[in-house]
C-alpha cells in the first residue's frame, strides 16, 4: 500500500479492555466499523476481527481472543450512535449469527455511492480516487482467523474503517445536495433487516452444483452422496467445502460413476493426492448413490404468466428511471420490493403504500409511476 501515516491501532484482546472501549464508544455520537471473517479458510465461517474507527483514534477487537462481546451490543443498538459500514449486509449479517447483535442508525457508503451513481464503489477504489490511498489486495483473502496476526495485516484492517468518517462525511453532502439523502436512509433503515441464519448445508448441496439439474435421478442419487461425503469431511476438519473436493470434480464422479481408483485417478481435479485421501470413500458413495432410490430436483411453484408480465413490465420501468438518474436499476427499487408490487399487484394508492411501507421516498417519488405500469398490464 501507499505510505500511510497512521496511528498505530490499538488492539483488543482482553474482556476488561473491551469494557473500557464500549464506554470509550458510548461516548461518540458517529463511529466506522467493519469486520473480518475466515470464510476461505473454514467450514463454518467465524467473525475473527472487529474494526472501529473514531475520529483520531483506531480500535481492532478480537473476538478469538475475547469468550463475551455483549458489552458491544449497546453500541450497535443505540439510535443516537451513527454506525458507518461499507458494503454493510454481509458484516451485519456475521455479527447477527456470531453474537445475536442487533442494529440501528447505520450508514452504509458503499450504498451511498450507488446511490449516488459513482462508477467505483468497491472501497478499494474509493480510498485511491478520494485519499490517495492504495489497499493491498493480498488481504482480501487473508486467513484472518490465524493468530497471532501479521502488523502488516493489522495495518490493512485499520485501513478499512480509517477513512469511513470523513468519506461518509463528503458523501452525505453530496446526497443531500442531488436530493437524494432521504433516498439514502431509506436504504439504511432496510439495512437492520437482513438475517444472520446460517446458509444451507448438507445434501441439498448438491443441487447449487452446475449441471446437477441435467443429470439423470439415477446419477443426481450418486452425487447427493458424494456431496454428503464432501460435507462431512469439511466438517469434521474445519475446512471450506471448495478446499476439501471441488463441485466439478464431485459433477464428473457422479456423471462418470467409476468402479475403481484407476477410473477415479482419470477425473478432473482428481490428483494423486486426492486419490489416496479421498478414493475409496469416494468410490464408496459412488456405489450407495446407485442403490439408493432415485433422486429429482426439488420443484419450484412457476409463477403465473401474468405475474411474470408484471414485473417484466415493472423491471422495463425501473431501466427507464434508473437510465434518467443515472444509477443501477435496484437503486431505484430493490428486487425483493420488485417481486412483491408484482405479487401482491395493487390497484389503489393505499395498497400499494402498503406494500412499500419501508420505502416511502419511493412511494412518493414513483407511486403514481408504478400504479400506471400495473394498470397497463
Amino acid at each position: 500500500m501507499d505510505s500511510v501515516d497512521l496511528p498505530k491501532p490499538t488492539l483488543i484482546t482482553r474482556p476488561q479492555v473491551l469494557r473500557k472501549l464500549t464506554d470509550t464508544l458510548a461516548q461518540e455520537s458517529i463511529l466506522a466499523v467493519d469486520t473480518e471473517s475466515n470464510s476461505l479458510f473454514a467450514y463454518r465461517e467465524r467473525v475473527c476481527l472487529i474494526q472501529f474507527s473514531l475520529a483520531k483514534k483506531d480500535y481492532l477487537v478480537d473476538p478469538l481472543a475475547i469468550d463475551d462481546l455483549s458489552p458491544l451490543a449497546s453500541i450497535f443498538a443505540n439510535d443516537r450512535i451513527e454506525k458507518i459500514f461499507h458494503a454493510a449486509e454481509y458484516d451485519i449479517i456475521t455479527l447477527k449469527r456470531d453474537f445475536g447483535f442487533s442494529f440501528e442508525n447505520l450508514f452504509d457508503t458503499m450504498l451511498a455511492a450507488r446511490i449516488l451513481g459513482w462508477d467505483e464503489v468497491g472501497l478499494g477504489s474509493i480510498l485511491k480516487k478520494e485519499f490517495g490511498v492504495q489497499l493491498n489486495k493480498r488481504f482480501q483473502r487473508a486467513n484472518w482467523g490465524k493468530r497471532p496476526i501479521q502488523a502488516d495485516m493489522l495495518a490493512y484492517a485499520q485501513l478499512d474503517t480509517h477513512y469511513l468518517i470523513p468519506l461518509r462525511n463528503r458523501l452525505r453532502r453530496e446526497l443531500k445536495a442531488k436530493g437524494r439523502w432521504t433516498l439514502a436512509v431509506e436504504d439504511f433503515r432496510r439495512l437492520r433487516y437482513v438475517n444472520g441464519r446460517e446458509p444451507a448445508n448438507g445434501r441439498e448441496t448438491c443441487w447449487r452444483i452446475k449441471g446437477s439439474h441435467d443429470l439423470s435421478p439415477q446419477h443426481a442419487a450418486v452425487l447427493k452422496e458424494l456431496c454428503a461425503y464432501r460435507e462431512q469431511v469439511a466438517q469434521s476438519i474445519n475446512r471450506p467445502l471448495f478446499k476439501v473436493i471441488g463441485d466439478q470434480t464431485l459433477y464428473a464422479i457422479a456423471c462418470d460413476c467409476p468402479d475403481d481408483l484407476g477410473a477415479l485417478s482419470q477425473l478432473p481435479g482428481m490428483s494423486l493426492k486426492q486419490v489416496r485421501r479421498h478414493g475409496k470413500a469416494l468410490l464408496e458413495a459412488v456405489q450407495r448413490g446407485l442403490r439408493a432410490d432415485p433422486v429429482t430436483p426439488p420443484r419450484h411453484h412457476r409463477p403465473s404468466e401474468r405475474y411474470l408480465a408484471r414485473f417484466e413490465a415493472l423491471r422495463s420501468w425501473r431501466k427507464v428511471v434508473a437510465h434518467e438518474m443515472g444509477v443501477s436499476s435496484d437503486v431505484v427499487m430493490p428486487r425483493d420490493l420488485l417481486n412483491e408490487i408484482a405479487t401482491q399487484n395493487p390497484k389503489r394508492e393505499t395498497d400499494l403504500a402498503n406494500v412499500m411501507e419501508q420505502v416511502p421516498w419511493r412511494m412518493e417519488n414513483f407511486g403514481d409511476e408504478i400504479l400506471g405500469v400495473l394498470d397497463r398490464t
